[in-house]
């Protein structure tokens, strides 16, 4: 836990992601990044597209609190609804609200996403609600299932560490549903706190809705659960279109090419821009044995500099805390 605890930290602190993004993809996060631009991006997901692998796609973004961010966020999604409609690629999208302007004032964030969504359903193109810490939660939900009244191309996150999961899961079965085990730190009242716990609720929900909801997308990079997948949709009759599995641009390339080849469902989750930095933080706080799964190229002399600095700033912040 005190590593997880170490990159969640590092994934929330506002100076070390300007640093990130001043260093920019020099440090070696292409790697787990598509492109800097919407152009870029697009190359890659032909380049999925043709090992039969489907994306969605992410426009990174960290700590927007002016409207002017949100924005242009947003404009920034539009086109890439646009590029994915006008290149003919397999791809949907993927959002933070609070990229959008959750945190600034609701109904600003509500008018962004709509204009999203509204775009993305002419073009036939789905919306993902991606989940971020507790606070966010229901506001997120509730701006969904304001969306879903008038388009249909809509579906969020589930994060297994959450006490209220299997409540959440079942109020929207009806929803094509990502289910996640979870990156944020979140105290024990709220949320699971033990691994054990938290892979076996990861595998209860995903039990659950691949038999009662309407699609489910498996994100994980771990064998073992893909596995037990397997069999699980073998031994109920689960037909390979109520599903897919998912992993992160740049990890476990192999497994990614192989599920696809098998004729399971693929897709791979394509971030994009320079504002990466958190992100690839809380993908090493959901498993730290992540590090392990991204090509080399990620840990250049810069980026373990970063960390290394980062690390000292980390434990300066708990010491101070502690006096």
């Amino acid at each position: 836990m005190a590593l997880r605890d170490f990159f969640i930290a590092l994934s929330e602190n506002r100076t070390l992601n300007s640093a990130a993004q001043k260093y920019g993809l020099k440090m070696g996060a292409q790697s787990v990044v598509a492109g800097t631009n919407i152009q870029e991006t697009i190359e890659s997901i032909k380049e999925l597209n043709k090992q039969g692998i489907s994306c969605t796609v992410d426009n990174l973004g960290e700590f927007v609190y002016e409207k002017s961010e949100a924005t242009a966020a947003k404009e920034q999604i539009l086109e890439v609804i646009k590029a994915i409609h006008e290149n003919g690629v397999d791809a949907h999208i993927s959002l933070k609200p609070s990229q959008l302007g959750l945190d600034i004032e609701r109904d600003f964030c509500y008018q962004n996403l709509k204009e999203i969504v509204a775009l993305a359903d002419e073009y036939n193109i789905f919306v993902n609600f991606d989940m971020e810490n507790y606070d966010r939660l229901h506001p997120s939900f509730e701006l969904m299932e304001e969306l879903n009244e008038e388009h249909k191309n809509v579906g969020t996150v589930i994060q297994a560490y959450f006490h209220e999961s299997d409540e959440n899961i079942e109020k929207y079965k009806n929803y094509r549903l990502r289910i996640v085990k979870g990156a944020y730190k979140e105290p024990a009242n709220i949320a699971y706190q033990d691994k054990a716990e938290i892979d076996q609720k990861f595998i209860e929900l995903i039990e659950y809705h691949l038999l009662n909801g309407k699609f489910t997308s498996i994100a994980t990079h771990d064998h073992n659960v893909i596995d037990h997948v397997k069999q699980f949709v073998k031994a109920n009759n689960i037909p390979n279109d109520k599903f897919e599995f998912q992993m992160l641009y740049g990890f476990r390339k192999d497994m990614q090419l192989q599920l696809a080849k098998e004729g399971y469902n693929f897709c791979t989750y394509v971030p994009f821009g320079r504002d990466w930095y958190g992100y690839f933080m809380r993908r090493l706080a959901e498993r730290p044995q992540n590090l392990t799964l991204v090509t080399k190229q990620v840990f250049t002399k810069k980026t373990n500099t970063v960390i290394g600095l980062a690390a000292a700033a980390f434990l300066a912040g708990r010491l101070t805390k502690r006096k």
